[in-house]
């Protein structure tokens, strides 16, 4: 049987991740929402995220890096960080 590889995804936007850093989004779309895993902890044998730093950030290859960001904020789990993530690329996108 052949499987065709899906891209992940999170309530209909794409998830794509290098090493510590995750992106929700696409580049084509005005914001992007990027994560960042900042400390870990052990649990059995899985690391899970403990601290994670989240920012709505313009995709303007114009921008310097630092201008990019709208909001930021952290939050204690990765489930909590993609809720919040969720929540304002939403109403971000939709204020066109």
């Amino acid at each position: 049987m052949a499987s065709e590889k899906l891209p992940l995804s999170y309530k209909g936007r794409p998830l794509r991740r290098k090493d510590n850093l995750i992106y929700y989004g696409t580049m084509a779309e005005k914001y992007i929402i990027m994560l960042q895993v900042l400390s870990t902890m052990k649990v059995d044998d899985l690391d899970v995220a403990t601290k994670v730093s989240v920012q709505l950030q313009l995709t303007d290859p114009d921008l310097k890096s630092r201008d990019r960001v709208v909001k930021k904020t952290e939050k204690d789990s990765l489930y909590a960080a993609m809720d919040v993530a969720c929540v304002w690329l939403d109403r971000a996108l939709s204020a066109k």
